[in-house]
């Protein structure tokens, strides 16, 4: 890493424009975090079923997949800004509908999984715009540290948003989805006074040509398709989190709260590592840092799988959180320096597609895994495999592996030698 100056990494906080985005962002991404802690849990008292928690994962992937695509050309022809308030406002209506679920006292938990469809279809419109708007919010030289500051905002939210959840669950499921709608509806508000500088729209026809041109220019960038689909093929195998409500009841004989808190634990971790990020932006050996950080979030998932100590898994998902952050925060500077603003929606489609499947996809994975070979058992397998795709993808993409300075930083070092 670099240093630079304390100014440096929160002088962009005074763009106000950027300021109301990270707050409705925050306020929309803990009220997501706390109603997770309590659909995981309730399903699980519902059904006892570890099935049943990949299945959760499933039902916001699989429309997510279907829709994305299609979410990255809506990125690049409308209104990024509009396109988020309308996710938001969508996400509001879950938070409710979940609210009218558990009034209802159905012992089925088929509506929940319908909810989280619905949810799933915003997230796809939600997460091509949301990564290509901070382009248009912040000028190119503030560009690192708002990467850095949004993500330690997001995971603030997601270190506070299980705890509270967790803490709130005492008086019922209803009372965490009451206050998940009032945190949603006040995003919704901030959201609607954002406003973004002009985007480069692309008013071409849809076609599939159109559709698929994200994914023609990654693929022929080798550097962002290696960084991307490492991101995908590592955390597909480690995505222990989805069973952390068994985890914690059957390893370790915890409660809600306990569970709020290992649901935190990988959110400090990154947390912390994006304050860093956003003070010393790492500009040098990045290749390494970004293997360094999936091999970090392996190693942890097993020592998780491997222990049945609390402190011991509460340390080894900081951990993963904050190696996950740095791979996290390589990738899409690497993404967005790269994209020409009129396809940014589409490429940040495709890259919003390897996230999801190394999330959602992810849980659901585990999730079978756990109920064929044991809870254990999946979590120190899909430890050992992210461990595996590490090492594969350093042999796979030399390229990326000896890779020491991000691109665009390379391009402007030799502009100004010629010069």
């Amino acid at each position: 890493m670099s240093s630079t100056s304390p100014s440096g990494g929160l002088s962009v906080l005074r763009n106000r424009n950027l300021s109301f985005y990270l707050s409705a962002r925050f306020l929309g991404t803990l009220a997501v975090q706390m109603q997770s802690v309590a659909v995981g849990w309730q399903v699980y008292q519902i059904t006892h079923s570890l099935f049943d928690l990949g299945l959760i994962g499933l039902a916001q992937f699989a429309p997510f997949l279907l829709l994305i695509l299609w979410a990255g050309h809506v990125a690049d022809t409308h209104n990024r800004r509009t396109i988020i308030l309308l996710c938001m406002a969508t996400q509001l209506l879950c938070s409710l509908l979940l609210v009218a679920f558990t009034l209802s006292g159905s012992t089925v938990v088929w509506p929940v999984f319908a909810i989280l469809v619905l949810y799933g279809s915003a997230r796809a419109f939600m997460m091509p715009a949301s990564q290509a708007v901070l382009r248009n919010l912040v000028p190119n030289k503030d560009f690192s540290q708002a990467v850095a500051l949004s993500s330690s905002t997001f995971h603030v939210a997601v270190i506070a948003g299980p705890v509270l959840g967790g803490l709130l669950y005492a008086f019922g499921p209803n009372f965490v989805y009451m206050v998940s709608s009032i945190l949603l509806a006040l995003s919704v508000l901030l959201m609607a006074l954002t406003r973004s500088a002009p985007q480069a729209f692309n008013k071409g026809p849809v076609s599939w040509h159109t559709l698929l041109e994200g994914l023609r220019f990654v693929w022929s960038r080798p550097i962002v398709l290696g960084a991307i689909s490492l991101d995908l093929f590592a955390v597909l195998f480690g995505g222990a989190t989805a069973l952390l409500p068994a985890y914690a009841h059957d390893v370790l004989g915890a409660g809600p709260t306990s569970l709020g808190l290992l649901r935190t634990a990988p959110g400090a971790g990154a947390a912390l590592c994006s304050i860093a990020l956003a003070f010393f932006p790492i500009t040098r050996r990045v290749g390494l840092w970004m293997f360094g950080g999936v091999g970090l979030f392996g190693l942890g998932t097993v020592v998780m799988g491997m222990t049945h100590l609390f402190p011991v898994a509460l340390v080894a998902l900081f951990l993963m959180g904050a190696g996950d952050m740095v791979s996290v925060y390589i990738r899409h500077l690497l993404v967005q320096y790269e994209t020409p603003d009129e396809i940014r929606g589409r490429v940040s489609a495709v890259n919003s597609v390897f996230i999801g499947a190394s999330n959602e996809l992810g849980e659901f994975e585990s999730g079978l895994t756990a109920s064929w070979f044991g809870l254990v058992r999946a979590i120190i397998f899909g430890g050992a495999a992210t461990l595996v795709v590490t090492g594969t993808w350093m042999k796979l993409f030399p390229v990326l592996s000896r890779m020491d300075r991000f691109p665009h930083h390379e391009a402007e070092e030799a502009a100004r030698k010629a010069g």
